[in-house]
Protein backbone atom coordinates (compact mmCIF):
# COMPACT_ATOMS: atom_id res chain seq x y z
CA UNK A 1 0.00 0.00 0.00
CA UNK A 2 1.20 3.36 -0.83
CA UNK A 3 2.15 5.47 2.14
CA UNK A 4 1.15 8.57 0.51
CA UNK A 5 -1.10 9.92 -2.79
CA UNK A 6 0.58 12.85 -3.61
CA UNK A 7 3.75 14.04 -4.32
CA UNK A 8 3.85 18.49 -4.50
CA UNK A 9 7.05 20.36 -5.16
CA UNK A 10 7.07 23.99 -3.40
CA UNK A 11 8.91 26.95 -4.83
CA UNK A 12 8.35 29.56 -2.13
CA UNK A 13 7.27 29.27 1.76
CA UNK A 14 3.85 30.66 0.71
CA UNK A 15 3.25 28.10 -1.70
CA UNK A 16 4.57 25.11 0.64
CA UNK A 17 2.65 26.53 3.66
CA UNK A 18 -0.13 26.59 1.02
CA UNK A 19 0.17 23.12 -0.39
CA UNK A 20 0.07 21.73 3.08
CA UNK A 21 -3.15 23.30 4.11
CA UNK A 22 -4.78 22.64 0.59
CA UNK A 23 -4.78 18.70 0.26
CA UNK A 24 -8.44 16.67 1.66
CA UNK A 25 -6.23 14.39 3.84
CA UNK A 26 -3.13 14.83 6.25
CA UNK A 27 0.01 17.01 4.46
CA UNK A 28 3.91 16.54 6.04
CA UNK A 29 6.59 18.50 4.38
CA UNK A 30 9.81 16.74 3.34
CA UNK A 31 13.82 17.98 1.88
CA UNK A 32 15.91 14.72 2.70
CA UNK A 33 13.57 12.49 3.91
CA UNK A 34 15.69 10.26 5.32
CA UNK A 35 13.85 9.73 8.50
CA UNK A 36 10.72 10.71 7.19
CA UNK A 37 10.70 8.27 4.40
CA UNK A 38 12.10 5.45 6.45
CA UNK A 39 9.19 5.72 9.25
CA UNK A 40 6.84 6.00 6.72
CA UNK A 41 7.40 2.75 4.56
CA UNK A 42 7.73 0.98 8.13
CA UNK A 43 4.40 1.72 9.03
CA UNK A 44 5.98 4.05 12.51
CA UNK A 45 4.05 7.05 11.16
CA UNK A 46 0.57 7.06 9.79
CA UNK A 47 -0.03 7.06 6.10
CA UNK A 48 -0.04 10.73 4.49
CA UNK A 49 -1.87 11.85 1.80
CA UNK A 50 0.66 14.59 0.08
CA UNK A 51 4.21 15.26 0.38
CA UNK A 52 5.62 18.62 -0.26
CA UNK A 53 8.58 18.99 -1.11
CA UNK A 54 10.67 21.88 0.42
CA UNK A 55 14.15 21.44 -1.56
CA UNK A 56 13.60 23.86 -4.46
CA UNK A 57 12.79 26.43 -2.01
CA UNK A 58 15.85 29.04 -2.46
CA UNK A 59 14.91 30.93 1.15
CA UNK A 60 15.86 27.16 2.86
CA UNK A 61 18.85 26.17 1.11
CA UNK A 62 20.47 29.34 1.80
CA UNK A 63 23.60 29.24 3.34
CA UNK A 64 25.09 32.77 4.01
CA UNK A 65 26.29 36.00 6.33
CA UNK A 66 22.63 38.40 7.07
CA UNK A 67 23.98 41.33 8.96
CA UNK A 68 25.98 40.50 12.37
CA UNK A 69 24.59 36.74 11.81
CA UNK A 70 24.59 33.64 10.07
CA UNK A 71 21.78 31.77 8.49
CA UNK A 72 21.76 28.51 7.36
CA UNK A 73 18.55 27.50 5.96
CA UNK A 74 16.84 24.38 6.82
CA UNK A 75 16.68 22.47 3.63
CA UNK A 76 20.65 23.00 3.41
CA UNK A 77 22.13 19.33 3.24
CA UNK A 78 24.35 18.29 6.06
CA UNK A 79 27.37 17.36 3.48
CA UNK A 80 27.39 21.38 2.54
CA UNK A 81 27.00 22.78 6.22
CA UNK A 82 29.68 20.36 7.22
CA UNK A 83 32.24 21.26 4.19
CA UNK A 84 30.86 25.31 4.78
CA UNK A 85 34.24 27.05 5.46
CA UNK A 86 31.20 29.94 6.75
CA UNK A 87 29.90 27.33 9.56
CA UNK A 88 33.27 26.54 10.22
CA UNK A 89 34.21 29.91 11.56
CA UNK A 90 31.38 30.86 13.34
CA UNK A 91 29.86 27.76 14.78
CA UNK A 92 32.93 25.03 14.32
CA UNK A 93 30.27 22.71 16.92
CA UNK A 94 27.46 22.80 13.98
CA UNK A 95 30.33 21.46 11.45
CA UNK A 96 31.88 19.16 13.19
CA UNK A 97 28.33 17.73 14.21
CA UNK A 98 26.56 17.61 10.84
CA UNK A 99 29.95 15.96 9.60
CA UNK A 100 29.39 12.98 11.36
CA UNK A 101 25.44 12.42 10.77
CA UNK A 102 24.81 9.19 8.74
CA UNK A 103 27.14 8.11 6.15
CA UNK A 104 28.67 10.24 3.10
CA UNK A 105 25.10 9.11 0.81
CA UNK A 106 22.91 10.12 3.92
CA UNK A 107 24.48 13.75 4.71
CA UNK A 108 24.15 14.55 0.30
CA UNK A 109 20.68 14.32 1.12
CA UNK A 110 19.78 14.76 4.79
CA UNK A 111 19.23 18.05 5.80
CA UNK A 112 20.06 20.29 9.45
CA UNK A 113 16.27 21.02 9.60
CA UNK A 114 15.19 17.87 9.51
CA UNK A 115 17.59 16.83 11.96
CA UNK A 116 15.86 19.14 14.05
CA UNK A 117 12.60 18.65 13.50
CA UNK A 118 12.54 15.16 14.47
CA UNK A 119 12.74 16.12 17.91
CA UNK A 120 14.57 13.70 18.92
CA UNK A 121 16.69 14.57 22.19
CA UNK A 122 20.33 13.44 21.46
CA UNK A 123 20.11 14.17 17.36
CA UNK A 124 23.83 15.66 17.28
CA UNK A 125 23.12 18.54 14.65
CA UNK A 126 20.02 20.20 17.00
CA UNK A 127 22.86 19.47 20.76
CA UNK A 128 24.93 21.57 18.28
CA UNK A 129 22.63 24.28 17.58
CA UNK A 130 21.04 24.46 21.08
CA UNK A 131 25.39 25.23 22.47
CA UNK A 132 25.60 27.71 20.33
CA UNK A 133 22.67 29.69 20.65
CA UNK A 134 20.62 29.51 17.64
CA UNK A 135 17.03 30.97 16.78
CA UNK A 136 15.05 29.04 14.15
CA UNK A 137 13.01 31.08 11.98
CA UNK A 138 8.94 29.52 11.46
CA UNK A 139 6.77 30.70 9.03
CA UNK A 140 2.99 29.85 9.36
CA UNK A 141 -0.18 32.43 7.66
CA UNK A 142 0.35 34.41 10.22
CA UNK A 143 3.76 35.40 9.53
CA UNK A 144 7.57 34.70 10.29
CA UNK A 145 8.89 34.67 14.22
CA UNK A 146 12.15 33.71 15.79
CA UNK A 147 12.32 31.47 19.02
CA UNK A 148 15.39 29.60 21.09
CA UNK A 149 15.87 26.61 19.16
CA UNK A 150 14.89 24.55 22.99
CA UNK A 151 11.94 26.08 22.69
CA UNK A 152 10.65 23.86 20.22
CA UNK A 153 10.97 20.98 21.72
CA UNK A 154 7.73 19.09 23.58
CA UNK A 155 8.55 15.23 24.33
CA UNK A 156 11.25 12.67 22.56
CA UNK A 157 10.07 12.83 18.75
CA UNK A 158 7.50 15.61 19.89
CA UNK A 159 7.94 18.83 18.21
CA UNK A 160 6.50 22.12 19.17
CA UNK A 161 6.23 22.97 15.07
CA UNK A 162 2.54 22.16 13.79
CA UNK A 163 3.61 20.59 10.31
CA UNK A 164 0.35 20.90 8.44
CA UNK A 165 0.52 24.52 8.75
CA UNK A 166 4.36 25.51 9.96
CA UNK A 167 7.30 25.58 8.48
CA UNK A 168 11.08 25.27 9.52
CA UNK A 169 12.38 28.16 7.95
CA UNK A 170 16.10 27.83 8.67
CA UNK A 171 18.71 29.00 12.19
CA UNK A 172 19.78 32.40 12.52
CA UNK A 173 23.23 32.40 14.42
CA UNK A 174 25.24 34.99 16.21
CA UNK A 175 28.73 35.87 14.36
CA UNK A 176 31.87 34.25 15.44
CA UNK A 177 34.44 36.77 17.08
CA UNK A 178 37.80 37.01 18.78
CA UNK A 179 37.86 34.83 22.06
CA UNK A 180 34.83 32.60 21.33
CA UNK A 181 34.65 28.85 20.35
CA UNK A 182 33.04 25.40 20.15
CA UNK A 183 33.29 22.36 19.79
CA UNK A 184 31.12 19.06 19.22
CA UNK A 185 32.68 15.39 19.71
CA UNK A 186 30.03 12.01 20.49
CA UNK A 187 30.66 8.36 21.33
CA UNK A 188 28.86 5.77 19.26
CA UNK A 189 28.51 2.17 19.40
CA UNK A 190 29.85 0.45 16.31
CA UNK A 191 26.60 -1.72 15.66
CA UNK A 192 24.40 0.35 13.48
CA UNK A 193 22.64 2.28 16.63
CA UNK A 194 22.17 5.70 14.60
CA UNK A 195 21.98 7.52 18.19
CA UNK A 196 24.50 8.36 20.56
CA UNK A 197 25.54 6.50 23.53
CA UNK A 198 26.06 10.13 24.66
CA UNK A 199 27.19 13.64 22.70
CA UNK A 200 27.91 17.11 23.72
CA UNK A 201 28.79 20.57 22.58
CA UNK A 202 30.17 23.52 23.96
CA UNK A 203 30.68 27.01 23.06
CA UNK A 204 32.48 29.62 25.37
CA UNK A 205 34.11 33.11 25.44
CA UNK A 206 37.25 33.94 26.78
CA UNK A 207 37.99 36.67 29.32
CA UNK A 208 42.00 36.55 29.59
CA UNK A 209 42.66 33.15 31.85
CA UNK A 210 38.72 32.88 32.74
CA UNK A 211 36.05 31.79 31.25
CA UNK A 212 33.45 34.99 30.28
CA UNK A 213 30.87 32.83 29.35
CA UNK A 214 29.70 29.43 28.07
CA UNK A 215 26.67 27.42 27.08
CA UNK A 216 26.76 23.23 27.60
CA UNK A 217 24.59 21.05 26.11
CA UNK A 218 24.48 17.19 26.59
CA UNK A 219 22.46 14.59 25.00
CA UNK A 220 20.60 12.69 26.06
CA UNK A 221 20.20 14.11 29.68
CA UNK A 222 16.38 13.82 29.43
CA UNK A 223 13.33 13.91 27.40
CA UNK A 224 14.06 17.09 25.87
CA UNK A 225 17.01 18.78 25.10
CA UNK A 226 18.11 21.16 27.23
CA UNK A 227 21.61 23.68 28.63
CA UNK A 228 23.50 21.85 31.52
CA UNK A 229 22.95 25.53 33.75
CA UNK A 230 24.42 23.97 36.65
CA UNK A 231 27.36 23.00 35.27
CA UNK A 232 27.37 26.38 33.38
CA UNK A 233 27.39 27.82 36.22
CA UNK A 234 30.50 26.29 38.23
CA UNK A 235 32.49 27.06 34.98
CA UNK A 236 31.94 31.08 34.38
CA UNK A 237 34.27 33.38 35.74
CA UNK A 238 36.56 31.16 37.10
CA UNK A 239 40.04 30.02 35.12
CA UNK A 240 40.33 26.20 33.68
CA UNK A 241 42.24 24.80 36.29
CA UNK A 242 42.55 21.27 38.11
CA UNK A 243 40.12 23.25 40.69
CA UNK A 244 37.40 23.85 38.15
CA UNK A 245 37.36 20.37 36.18
CA UNK A 246 37.40 18.63 39.66
CA UNK A 247 34.40 20.66 40.48
CA UNK A 248 32.55 19.82 37.17
CA UNK A 249 33.54 15.87 37.15
CA UNK A 250 31.85 16.10 41.25
CA UNK A 251 29.21 18.13 39.99
CA UNK A 252 27.73 15.89 36.14
CA UNK A 253 25.90 12.91 38.08
CA UNK A 254 24.29 15.32 40.70
CA UNK A 255 23.22 17.81 37.78
CA UNK A 256 22.49 15.76 34.83
CA UNK A 257 20.32 13.11 34.05
CA UNK A 258 21.68 10.22 32.08
CA UNK A 259 19.53 7.64 32.14
CA UNK A 260 20.03 3.65 31.02
CA UNK A 261 19.81 2.44 27.39
CA UNK A 262 18.97 -1.49 26.75
CA UNK A 263 20.34 -0.75 23.37
CA UNK A 264 23.29 1.74 23.96
CA UNK A 265 24.62 1.87 27.53
CA UNK A 266 23.75 1.94 31.48
CA UNK A 267 23.64 5.17 33.41
CA UNK A 268 26.87 4.92 35.23
CA UNK A 269 28.82 3.93 32.02
CA UNK A 270 27.38 7.26 30.53
CA UNK A 271 27.88 9.31 33.94
CA UNK A 272 31.31 7.75 33.91
CA UNK A 273 31.69 9.10 29.79
CA UNK A 274 30.35 12.11 30.47
CA UNK A 275 33.13 13.67 32.83
CA UNK A 276 36.07 12.62 30.08
CA UNK A 277 33.85 13.64 26.80
CA UNK A 278 32.80 17.09 28.47
CA UNK A 279 36.42 17.88 29.59
CA UNK A 280 37.93 17.04 26.03
CA UNK A 281 35.21 19.39 24.65
CA UNK A 282 35.49 22.38 27.14
CA UNK A 283 39.15 21.71 26.47
CA UNK A 284 39.05 21.99 22.59
CA UNK A 285 36.83 25.00 22.70
CA UNK A 286 38.84 26.74 25.11
CA UNK A 287 41.64 26.32 22.67
CA UNK A 288 39.68 27.41 19.57
CA UNK A 289 38.63 30.38 21.80
CA UNK A 290 42.22 31.35 22.26
CA UNK A 291 42.63 31.18 18.65
CA UNK A 292 44.74 27.44 18.18
CA UNK A 293 42.92 25.16 16.40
Amino acid sequence: MSTWSSYVTAHSVDEALGALAAPPGPALPVAGGSDLLLELKQGSRPPVHTLVDLTAIPELTRLELRGEGLFIGAAVPLRIVASSPLVRAHAQAVAEASALIGGPQVRSNATLGGNVAHALPAADGMIALAAVGARVEVASAAGRRLEPILALFRGPGESALRPDRELLVGFHLQSGAAGQGSAFERIMRPQGVALPILNTAVFLRREGERIGEISIVVGPSGPVPRRAAALEELLVGRRLDDEARARLREAIPRTLSLRASTRRAGADYRYRLCAVLLEEVIDLAWQRAGGVS
